[in-house]
């Protein structure tokens, strides 16, 4: 049976737009930005962007009453909650090790799939997170190169991101978008999530002037928002085709990619048990097949 080789291609580059987003991003968090103001700002820059494709397609989202709720999911589960949590990890953990914790998803989003009647069990794909996993551990092992020390209390608040992305992917997975394509889903996540924070970021003194100079945080939290926006299409464009489960193994590219930006940029320890690492989470994601009734 032929195999589509676009999901594993689309998981690739999702890995590396959002790998370059972690290091990018705590280059923008060492400036103590707040983290509503950060989500705000990824909200605007989203709409900008995507509102500008969705006129030039001329195809804007809906807004009804079920697309608004929606809307409203999706930017309390993909951006507000895990951001408001990874924002404040990162400027205490280095970025190779949220990158590591990233790669948790697969973990939560599996067992949340069989809660909601999304999957049933498959050892293969057991055994997939499984690799997958031991490689993360290898990764986090004591001569793995992440030297840094870490304060302990921000690991749980570093794991809420990968829990809130995994219900996410399931719950895209179960409910679909109301018709919207991906698109037009984010961009009426960005519109919706835009209103949604900006009193909270008023209401907490987190505002930030764009009239002022910019320093190059600012800078690389534009292209870190714009590589989230792309790679959120592309994320829900790979549920409603090959599953929440085989959508979340793009955490094992983020971590790859995360932790090899976070060398190149950040310039952060590593060692050989980096690449030992790698290969286990390549073997995990391929034995964590897509659903083939959803390939085309």
């Amino acid at each position: 049976m032929k195999v589509s080789l676009l999901p594993y291609f689309v998981l690739i580059l999702m890995g590396a737009a959002w790998g370059l987003g972690i290091a990018l991003t705590k280059i923008t968090v060492a400036t103590g930005y707040g983290p509503f103001v950060l989500i705000f700002w990824q909200f605007v820059l989203g709409t900008i962007i995507l509102g500008f494709i969705s006129i030039m397609r001329r195809k804007l989202p809906f807004f009804g009453r079920k697309t608004i709720f929606l809307f409203t999911v999706l930017a309390l589960l993909g951006a507000i909650f895990p951001n408001s949590a990874n924002y404040v990890a990162t400027y205490y953990l280095p970025a190779g090790f949220i990158a590591i914790l990233i790669a948790t998803v697969p973990m939560f989003s599996f067992p949340i799939a069989m809660l909601m009647g999304l999957e049933k069990i498959d050892f293969r794909r057991i055994a997939g997170i499984i690799v997958g996993f031991c490689g993360v551990l290898v990764l986090t092992g004591p001569d793995a190169g992440i030297s840094e020390k870490v304060r302990l209390i921000f690991i749980p608040l570093a794991l809420v991101a990968p829990l809130f992305y995994a219900l996410e992917g399931n719950y895209v997975d179960k409910y679909g978008t109301s018709g919207q394509d991906p698109i037009q889903t984010f961009t009426g996540v960005s519109i919706l999530g835009t209103l949604m924070i900006l009193p909270i970021v008023f209401a907490t003194g987190q505002w930030i002037n764009p009239l002022e100079p910019w320093p190059l945080q600012n800078f690389t939290h534009v292209i870190s928002s714009f590589c989230h926006a792309v790679a959120y299409c592309a994320y829900v464009w790979l549920v409603s085709r090959s599953g929440a489960v085989f959508a979340a193994q793009v955490a094992y590219f983020v971590t790859a990619w995360g932790v090899f930006w976070s060398i190149f940029i950040l310039d952060e320890a590593t060692s050989r048990y980096l690449w030992y690492s790698i290969s286990l989470m390549f073997v995990g994601m391929f034995l964590v097949s897509p659903k083939k009734k959803r390939l085309k």
